[in-house]
C-alpha cells in the first residue's frame, strides 16, 4: 500500500521543490470522483508503485514522478482534452512550487506523451508511457478487472459501438512492433500484454 503523502513529499524533493498539501488533496480527490472506475486511486497507486521499482531507469526521476501524479489529474469519460487539462494542472502546481519554466515545460510534455502512447518516445516520456500501459501486461484477473472498469467509465455508450471502438483501440496496440519501448518494461510486460490483448479482442 502506497503512502500517498510520503510519496508526494519525496517526489517533489527529487526536484528540490515542495508540493503543497492543497495540490495533493486536489489530485487525490480528483482520482476519487464517482465517474471514475479505472482512472482511480488504484491506478495512481499502481503507477507510483511501479515507478518505485524502475525509477533508476529514468534520466530525470523527479520529472517522471510528478508527471505520473498528474497524468490523469483530469479525467472525464468521452472528453478529448483530459491530458491537456491534466498538463495544465501540473503546470499550475509547479508554478506554485516555484519551478522554473523549462522544468514546467518538460513535465507538461511528459503528461502530454500519454495522449498517443508512442513507444518510440524519448527515454523519460517512454517510461511514463510504459508505466501507464503496464496494466495491459497485468495478470489475467487484474486485466479482466481493468476491462470491466473501463467499460464502467463508458457506461453511457451502448454495447455494440463500445465493443467495436474498444476492439479498434486494442487491435492498434497489438499491431505495434513493440508495446513497451523501455527494454526492462518490454521484458516484464510485453508477452503477457499481447496475450491479454488477443484474448480481449477474441472475446
Amino acid at each position: 500500500m502506497i503512502d500517498f503523502r510520503r510519496h508526494w513529499t519525496e517526489d517533489w524533493a527529487r526536484l528540490n521543490l515542495t508540493g503543497t498539501e492543497a495540490w495533493l488533496d486536489r489530485v487525490l480527490a480528483s482520482h476519487a470522483e464517482p465517474s471514475r472506475h479505472y482512472h482511480t486511486l488504484q491506478h495512481l497507486e499502481e503507477c507510483l508503485a511501479l515507478f518505485d521499482q524502475v525509477a533508476h531507469l529514468a534520466e530525470h526521476p523527479g520529472e517522471v514522478a510528478i508527471a505520473l501524479w498528474f497524468h490523469d489529474a483530469v479525467y472525464v469519460p468521452l472528453a478529448t482534452d483530459n491530458e491537456a487539462r491534466s498538463a495544465a494542472w501540473a503546470s499550475e502546481a509547479l508554478r506554485t512550487a516555484g519551478a522554473p519554466p523549462a522544468l514546467i515545460e518538460r513535465i507538461q510534455a511528459l503528461v502530454m506523451a500519454t495522449v498517443h502512447h508512442d513507444a518510440t518516445a524519448d527515454a523519460d516520456a517512454g517510461l511514463v508511457i510504459d508505466i501507464d500501459l503496464a496494466i495491459l501486461g497485468a495478470g489475467p484477473a487484474r486485466f479482466a478487472q481493468y476491462e470491466q472498469q473501463v467499460r464502467a467509465e463508458y457506461a453511457a455508450v451502448p454495447a455494440f459501438p463500445y465493443r467495436r471502438k474498444r476492439n479498434e483501440i486494442l487491435a492498434r496496440l497489438l499491431a505495434r512492433p513493440v508495446i513497451y519501448g523501455t527494454p526492462d518494461m518490454h521484458r516484464r510486460f510485453e508477452a503477457q500484454a499481447r496475450m491479454n490483448l488477443r484474448h480481449a479482442i477474441g472475446r
